[in-house]
């Protein structure tokens, strides 16, 4: 088998650059040939992929949940199956979390040697893709948002700290959710759709799955004319949901499952995938069943 290293030489502060020759030798292990590259900025990752996606039998890169992102979004655009294998180097890595594939480079290398190919769910969001997540409202632009320097000097909670900043009005949104003979309209503050079992490096979803063709969708319900109290009450069901998962029973939380969602916002709703700022407004998000296969742990039985 041929493959290639596609690496994001600015995730995790440049250490896969540092370890580079140690991957590319760990690689030829399993590989008959392996070349590298190393993208040059926001959207390379995707070209880059869908170009070797025709090429290489397996595309194996480094990067955080970002980079899987691009990653999927190559692939799919390219209408081939490579085997993918993933080095997490971000700052939450929540794809790597669900296929149980350590942070730590020659653990996640082994893991690549070993494990086990399998087909992954993704979602198709209008005309592009996500892995895990789809999303809107609060503290959704903070992935996005949050300066490199600051990940880089506090890790995770840089996320958090940008979500306060940014998001302490909470201002909601007209949304209509319909899916299949189930529709609902509200008023809502956060809106969630996820393919996975972490969200933000929490266990959200611990029951999901990436293999079942379902998505789950979380709708938190706030006034747009709430008062502080309201307000309060929104931001304890986001915490409430994060801390306790999808099902826990918070009265301003709907839950949808379903494999087709039609849902209606206003233009000045920016949608977040998988991390990385997407489109606005009215979208229709369909799971695309066992589209990706990417090597997990063979440990991780529940995927």
């Amino acid at each position: 088998m041929n493959c290639i290293f596609l690496y994001n030489p600015v995730s995790g502060r440049g250490k896969v650059a540092k370890k580079l020759d140690f991957i590319v030798r760990e690689l030829k292990d399993k590989y008959e040939t392996v070349d590298v590259y190393a993208t040059t900025g926001r959207g390379d990752m995707t070209r880059a992929v869908r170009e070797a996606a025709t090429k290489y039998d397996a595309i194996v890169f480094a990067g955080g949940d970002g980079t899987v992102n691009e990653a999927v979004q190559g692939v799919c655009e390219a209408g081939t199956d490579p085997e993918l294998g993933y080095i997490p180097t971000g700052t939450v890595n929540d794809v790597a979390h669900s296929l149980g594939i350590p942070k730590n480079i020659r653990r996640a290398l082994k893991v690549i040697r070993s494990g086990k190919t399998v087909p992954l769910d993704c979602m198709k969001v209008n005309d592009r893709y996500a892995m895990y997540v789809v999303a809107a409202g609060a503290f959704t632009s903070s992935s996005y948002t949050t300066p490199q320097t600051q990940k880089q000097r506090v890790g995770r909670l840089a996320y958090g700290i940008e979500g306060l900043r940014k998001n302490m009005k909470f201002d909601a949104f007209d949304v209509c959710v319909q899916s299949g003979d189930r529709r609902e309209q509200t008023e809502c503050v956060l809106l969630l759709l996820v393919n996975g079992k972490y969200v933000a490096g929490m266990h959200v979803n611990k029951y999901g799955s990436m293999t079942d063709g379902k998505i789950e969708a979380a709708i938190i319900r706030q006034h747009k004319k709430a008062n502080f109290f309201g307000r309060v009450r929104a931001f304890f069901a986001i915490v409430h949901l994060f801390l306790y998962g999808y099902k826990v029973r918070e009265r301003n939380i709907t839950r949808i499952e379903g494999s087709h969602f039609e849902i209606d916002a206003g233009e000045n709703v920016v949608w977040n995938f998988d991390g990385e700022k997407g489109i606005s407004g009215k979208v229709t998000v369909d799971v695309v069943p066992a589209r990706v296969r990417m090597i997990a742990s063979a440990k991780k039985k529940d995927i």
